[in-house]
Parts: C-alpha cells; structure tokens; sequence
C-alpha cells in the first residue's frame, strides 16, 4: 500500500508537525519549563516532554514494543503525534495491549467495536492494517527470527555530525526504504518508508535529537550502550 501524498509531505518534519500552522518558522531549539534547551517541538507540554526526554531516540529491542510503534505510526499518517500520543493507552487498551499474537485472533466483532471506540482513531483501514499485520508476525519470525532483529538489521550508520535544524533530517532514507520493502513483501500494510522512518527515529535506530538538545548526550549514551539484536 502506498502512503497517502500527505503523508509523504509532511514527514520531513514530523517531529515537528505540531509548528506545521505556525505564520514564520521557529528555531530548532527551545527552552523548556524546566530551564532545559531542547528540540522545540514538544513546546510544553507535560506529556510531550516526557515522550522526548525518555523515549524518543532511546533503543528498543522489544518485539511488542516495536510493533506497537508501527501501529501507532500508522495511525498517526494525516495527524500530529501529540493526538496519537494522549490517545496511546487507550490505543493500548482496545488493542490487547499490541500483544500481536492477540491481535491476530481479532475477528469482525472486534472490528466493529473498534471501529466504534472514540477513544482511538477510528480509522477502518488502519484498524484493519494493524491486525493484518499482526496476522504477518509469524511471517518475520520465521524469515528474521524476530522484529527486533529485523528492523535494526537496517539500523543506518551514525551520522558524521549531528543534525542542525528541520533541514537536516530526512523524510525517509535508503534503509527506511530498505526495511519498508521487506515488510511489505512479509504482507505488511501502512509500512511506507516514511513511517518506517519516523519508527526509526522513536526507536533509537537513529538520534535525530538536534545539536544542543540536552537529550541528544543520553541518546548517544544509551545506543552506545545498546546491544542490537543478532
């Protein structure tokens, strides 16, 4: 499945999207309620500094963790992050948790009453994407061992310098394409290479942190100290 137009054009600032109706552009760096400089697009708000300060950019190795990530990227295509942000643990509670083996039991009614939750998006073809693609799990493990091993398999390189400002980061890159390709070949849906990329920035594949962010040290810290899976 091809991601929608805006999709693709909103990507290269997704990090960002919550400025997208700004009149004049802001610098890449804001100081937060707490005196501490960061990436500016979590502004201030408390649920939006905790998502990045203490998980965007962090590695993660946990299947479960990791699929949910997708889902949610998923979701979010056409939405500001802070949407799907403040609507995650119901997210997480209609979907079993993420647990996909759960997932992949879904029938109709649980279509239909997912379809009628307003604590969620109630967005029938992403509903459907993500129990198709827990239904494909099996698909990955037999072809990678796991999703973990898979998707850092297509962890880039570090970067020589960190990235500036919103110019410097990517809307997808060739290993987002990379692993867009094989999960779509595996059967997955809403994996485009610009959410594939987005996932990556959350998930600590890559440190988009902005020179100066007080987050960007941590992230270095805890990807240096990370063991990807093999």
């Amino acid at each position: 499945m091809r991601e929608p137009a805006a999709a693709v054009a909103a990507a290269a600032i997704r990090c960002y999207e919550h400025s997208m109706n700004m009149e004049a552009p802001r610098p890449p760096l804001a100081v937060g309620p707490d005196g501490l400089v960061r990436c500016f697009w979590p502004g201030s708000d408390p649920l939006y500094l905790a998502y990045h300060d203490g998980e965007w950019g962090r590695p993660v190795a946990d299947d479960r963790l990791l699929f949910e990530k997708i889902c949610l990227e998923g979701f979010q295509s056409g939405l500001a992050w802070i949407t799907i942000l403040r609507k995650r643990e119901n997210f997480r509670t209609a979907f079993a948790g993420f647990d996909p083996d759960a997932i992949a039991r879904f029938d109709e009614a649980d279509v239909e009453r997912l379809v009628a939750d307003a604590g969620i998006v109630r967005h029938r073809g992403k509903i459907l994407s993500v129990i198709n693609n827990a239904r494909r799990m099996p698909a990955v493990r037999e072809a990678h061992g796991s999703l973990a091993r898979l998707a850092w398999r297509h962890a880039p390189e570090p970067r020589e310098a960190a990235p500036r400002a919103i110019g410097d980061l990517p809307a997808k890159t060739a290993e987002s394409t990379a692993l867009s390709k094989e999960l779509r070949r595996l059967g997955w849906s809403f994996v485009g290479p610009t959410t594939i990329y987005a996932f990556m920035q959350s998930m600590g594949l890559v440190n988009d942190h902005l020179e100066g962010c007080a987050c960007r040290g941590a992230c270095e810290e805890a990807r240096a100290a990370f063991t990807p899976p093999r």
